[in-house]
């Protein structure tokens, strides 16, 4: 019995979905069940390969619903669940009982866990920890954005580490190792040691070029990191240095793709007013009402430029 499942790529939330999907699969559909993973990222177009559905049963958690016969299970909580209408439709559609959206809730690791025991009977304490971190990473539940940058806690550590990591066999490595040992045991571990440093120095040479490029003006800091080499970056990193804003927009660039990433301050001084999933959602992406991304084509640097400042102008103050 193979069981696969794609996973929402370099996001600890989606590591941290999988793994608490596949201790529910073992101990309430099939104990002895094969399971491979499948990082799935947000591109421009069609989010999936079709040939990625390769199981007996097929599982997506933490990203977009495909309306694929293949796919068994079905977890997320975003509000741009659905890359289409007939999507969705499909969707509601569904009786297998198997497919859930949640989209307000704050992390798709504390959701499966919630359906899975209120409707499935599971429970397992050994993952109370994953589910709490998962939450306040995706909820963006931190005390201040220092917490965050600073990255003192394991959890975080093992976020950095996720979030930066090239090697799709090295996090299914850890999405194993978080079926079975604590955050702390994880984090100590040879391995993760091993990569956390040269992430960490990366980690620190990026808040520094955020730092010199950031410019904040009416309520939204902006910074372009293209050409720079950086793909990603810790999110709270503007609000770091720039504490007065409200939203943050940036713009970066790898080999799949062009992404304009949209973001706002748990500590702003003056909330927010915009849905973010809503705003990116004109522009072929979407998110949650309180972050978001607009995914491109590699080659389309410089219209990706033009939507940046466009949802600049958008989210600033007017006054």
């Amino acid at each position: 019995m193979k069981l696969r499942i794609l996973y929402h790529g370099n996001c600890f939330d989606g590591v941290s979905s999988a793994a608490i999907f596949t201790k529910f699969y073992r101990a309430k559909v099939h104990q002895g069940a094969d399971v491979s993973y499948t990082p799935t990222m947000h591109r421009a177009g069609n989010a999936f390969d079709r040939e990625q559905f390769d199981g007996d049963e097929n599982a997506i958690v933490d990203f977009k619903y495909c309306p694929d016969g293949r796919l068994t299970w079905w977890f997320d909580h975003h509000q741009s669940a659905f890359l289409t209408p007939s999507d969705e439709q499909h969707f509601i559609a569904d009786t297998s009982g198997k497919k859930f959206l949640d989209t307000t809730s704050k992390s798709c690791a504390e959701f499966i866990a919630r359906i899975a025991k209120e409707k499935f009977g599971f429970e397992d304490e050994s993952l109370a920890e994953l589910i709490e971190w998962a939450h306040i990473i995706d909820g963006a539940l931190y005390e201040s954005p220092a917490q965050c940058v600073e990255l003192r806690s394991p959890a975080l550590k093992l976020m950095q580490v996720i979030e930066g990591e090239k090697d799709p066999a090295f996090v299914e490595q850890i999405i194993r190792m978080l079926t079975e040992k604590s955050l702390d045991e994880i984090v100590a571990s040879e391995g993760i040691q091993a990569k956390l440093k040269p992430i960490l120095e990366q980690h620190w040479e990026t808040v520094e070029i955020i730092r010199q490029r950031a410019v904040s003006e009416r309520g939204v800091v902006s910074f372009d990191l293209t050409g720079t080499g950086i793909e990603g970056y810790n999110k709270f990193i503007p609000y770091y240095f720039h504490p007065e804003v409200t939203y943050v927009v940036s713009l970066s660039q790898s080999s799949f793709r062009t992404k304009i990433s949209v973001g706002s301050n748990p500590w702003a001084p003056r909330p927010r007013t915009h849905n973010i999933a809503e705003i990116c959602e004109r522009y072929g992406g979407g998110g949650h009402a309180v972050v978001g991304a607009v995914s491109l084509k590699p080659e389309d640097l410089d219209l990706g430029k033009k939507y940046m400042l466009e949802i600049i102008e958008q989210l600033q103050f007017k006054e």
